[in-house]
């Protein structure tokens, strides 16, 4: 898996260093706390990292914790993350998440998997991503770009994101969980696209499945 990885940043720095994933982004900022990044995730779904990364900029200015968005009126919300894909949907649910989080855990974000998993709308993969981005936790969000690499490399056989997770957890060491999700989805945008795939400036080509039998 090291080898992987390598070759994958390797690759993306020789075409063209990538930009930071949204997460990412989050995670490095100063305000980056739990709480911003598990409603960075939930937002993030079906919607491209730029528009993500600016919507929760502006969202944690006018509102700074869990607190604050519970207390929020939904028109508000609503109207500042608008250009995000179903924002009627995501507004509702991530006020409904900051008064559990309020209420239940007095303003903070549980760092345990059931618990998050427990909340309105948040399925493995979100949950996984506060684990790994949030608390630095070894986890395995696998979203579509770590579902398709990982069956194109030959790394798993799996026909959905959560059969996905669970073989990658019996196959690679823990000490490798950390930089799956964002190295993948990086190469996932950048280079092993889900059409057209760039296979000539792969570096990792040679142990992919995927080159073998349908490129070589």
């Amino acid at each position: 898996m090291k080898r992987i990885l390598k070759g994958m940043i390797d690759t993306m720095n020789a075409v063209k260093p990538p930009r930071m994933t949204a997460l990412r982004e989050l995670h490095e900022a100063e305000t980056g706390g739990p709480f911003s990044i598990l409603i960075g995730t939930i937002l993030s779904a079906r919607t491209k990292d730029e528009n993500t990364t600016k919507v929760v900029k502006v969202l944690f200015s006018e509102y700074k914790n869990a607190k604050e968005l519970a207390n929020a009126k939904l028109k508000d919300v609503e109207k500042i993350i608008k250009s995000i894909g179903f924002y009627h949907v995501k507004a509702k649910r991530i006020i409904e998440v900051a008064k559990i989080i309020d209420s239940k855990y007095k303003g903070k974000v549980p760092a345990d998997l059931e618990q998050l998993v427990d909340l309105p709308g948040v399925g493995r993969k979100t949950a996984n991503c506060v684990l790994v981005y949030a608390f630095d936790k070894p986890a395995i969000p696998v979203d579509i770009h770590v579902h398709r690499i990982s069956n194109r490399l030959g790394l798993v056989e799996t026909k959905s994101p959560e059969e996905t997770e669970m073989e990658l957890m019996k196959k690679i060491p823990k000490k490798f969980w950390l930089e799956i999700n964002d190295t993948f989805v990086m190469y996932g945008q950048n280079i092993c696209k889900p059409i057209s795939p760039m296979c000539d400036v792969c570096k990792i080509k040679k142990s992919c499945k995927y080159y073998s039998m349908n490129v070589s």
